[in-house]
């Protein structure tokens, strides 16, 4: 049996268990997780927040993390504007990067949804509204649902992980963690 752990990573904690070359000490993994031998199943930038998985089998691992096998990745964005229709659609089409097209995403605006409060809070501005999308996509370019939205128009102001696969990070605070068996 292999191990899986579904961990919230809390904004501000880096995807990896130490913190090598920096001058200040930053929050990683081991300030959570002080289980040997499980390692993070792909990434998740130091100001994103949300589902991390981790493993201590190096076949689940690549069938989460790698590209080809297109495991469905989706997020809760928070997004500076007023997202329509027209941008909507871009991303649903695919969206042009420096670094080439996206694939198409699953894209549409939701209510904002019931989260933890984050820390530090996203900063507010009376005068530029903001929204929430759920985007899904199924390739891990570096900053890939940032760079998506800031294309279309609508920067990312907070971005929350919700799901990979078929694992969520429902019912679990920042910081926590749930362990199962695959």
């Amino acid at each position: 049996m292999s191990r899986l752990i579904l961990f919230n990573k809390p904004y501000g904690v880096l995807s990896q268990f130490t913190d090598r070359g920096s001058e200040s000490e930053r929050a990683t993994l081991s300030d959570h997780i002080k289980i040997p031998g499980v390692y993070p199943a792909g990434r998740l930038d130091r100001d994103s927040e949300g589902l991390l998985l981790l493993t201590d089998d190096g076949r689940l691992q690549a069938r989460i993390a790698e590209p080809k096998h297109k495991m469905p990745k989706s997020y809760l964005v928070q997004v500076e504007g007023d997202i329509g229709g027209d941008a909507l659609g871009q991303l649903r089409k695919g969206v042009r990067l420096k670094d080439g097209i996206t694939m198409p995403a699953e894209a549409e605006r939701i209510a904002d949804p019931e989260l933890w409060p984050r820390d530090p809070p996203v900063r507010f501005r009376k005068s530029v509204p903001d929204c929430w999308i759920k985007l899904t996509i199924r390739e891990g370019r570096n900053r890939q649902v940032r760079r998506m939205t800031a294309a279309v128009g609508f920067p990312t102001l907070r971005l929350v992980r919700w799901s990979i696969g078929d694992w969520a990070v429902e019912g679990l605070a920042p910081g926590e963690w749930r362990q199962i068996e695959v």
